[in-house]
């Protein structure tokens, strides 16, 4: 399938399901109410959700620039801001976050940056977010875990399992020669199995991009410090992003929990949701977060509170990114129609 006929058939998905969550949040809910609610905001709360979701992406590209930098290929700041901007977009519209890392190689591939060198870039950067994001779960679960049913408690160990498991392949994809030649042969068996045409030109195509990730590694294991250096920055990136849910809270005019309580319940739904396939895991999300936060806002409150907080901490990151996205992919198709112009010329 043509890559922009799925890219658009994932983002009508992704609006289905937008639509869908809004109606079954506020089915039952005065309109009138929330609107009043939401005028009364504390502006100043939300201003800084948006400027720590700003430093969230910036984490992200200033980590995208490091590992780029030590394979000595050429990058800057925007650039990177960039690339972590369209490897959002892509993540929130298609399932289980599948497009964000293949879209973002795309795109370094059209300036110039090999599909080694960036492949391996966002193999440590996502390498470093499942980190995080396993570890600040877990520990978080031993404060919080009060605020968890039986049906989500085995959601989160769900998202635990798999993050656990996405995690692994990852050392394997970097580390490990033998093991992941075992991945290619256990592939290429299920590929038969299925009878899928050309096995083995694919089977030539990920040896050749293992070889290149394993001739990359090298790079990277003579630079562990580079290794704590992306996890400590990411570590401060989630904090950012896991704080977005305080500055919800202080904006609808709460102050009785403090900001560490807040965002260990956040990291706890976040490592929730992660395991479920949706995309952005639009519909679950705010599921869970009614269920977690139902001690923590008025059943009144709780409509207005997740659509303050989803909107804050997604959908307008979503659309931010969607803007750069198409900005970025219009300039990309005139450049290519330049080249090809000036190829047929010559």
């Amino acid at each position: 399938m043509n890559r922009n006929v799925r890219n658009i058939r994932n983002f009508i998905l992704f609006l289905a399901l937008i639509i869908l969550t809004f109606y079954i949040l506020l089915k039952d809910e005065d309109i009138t109410q929330i609107l009043d609610i939401l005028k009364s905001v504390k502006i100043q709360y939300v201003i800084i959700g948006m400027a720590c979701m700003a430093i969230y992406v910036l984490c992200e590209a200033i980590n995208i620039g490091r590992s780029l930098k030590m394979l000595h290929e050429k990058s800057n700041i925007i650039k990177n801001i960039k690339y972590a901007l369209i490897g959002f977009f892509f993540s929130s519209i298609t399932p289980a976050a599948s497009g964000g890392q293949p879209m973002q190689i795309y795109y370094m591939s059209k300036e110039k940056i090999p599909v080694a060198s960036s492949t391996l870039a966002l193999l440590v950067n996502l390498t470093s977010m499942q980190i995080i994001t396993i570890s600040v779960a877990l520990i978080s679960l031993c404060f919080c875990n009060q605020y968890l049913n039986n049906f989500l408690i085995i959601f989160f160990c769900i998202g635990i399992l798999l993050n656990a498991s996405a995690l692994a392949l990852l050392f394997v994809a970097i580390f490990s020669k033998k093991l992941s030649n075992g991945l290619i042969s256990i592939s290429v068996k299920f590929l038969k199995f299925f009878r899928i045409k050309n096995i083995e030109g694919k089977k030539e195509k990920l040896e050749k991009a293992v070889q290149d990730y394993q001739e990359n590694a090298i790079i990277l294991k003579n630079h562990k410090k580079l290794m704590i250096k992306v996890i400590l920055t990411t570590f401060i990136q989630f904090m950012f992003y896991y704080s977005t849910t305080y500055w919800t809270y202080r904006a609808l005019g709460f102050a009785e929990h403090s900001i560490i309580e807040i965002i260990m319940m956040q990291s706890v739904l976040f490592a929730t949701v992660s395991g479920i396939p949706s995309p952005g895991a639009v519909g679950v999300t705010e599921g869970a977060f009614t269920e977690i936060f139902r001690n923590i806002y008025a059943s009144s409150m709780m409509s207005t509170a997740v659509l303050l907080n989803r909107g804050i901490n997604f959908y307008l990151l979503v659309l931010v990114s969607g803007i750069i996205t198409i900005i970025n992919h219009v300039k990309v198709n005139i450049k290519t129609k330049k080249v090809e112009m000036a190829s047929t010329e010559n």
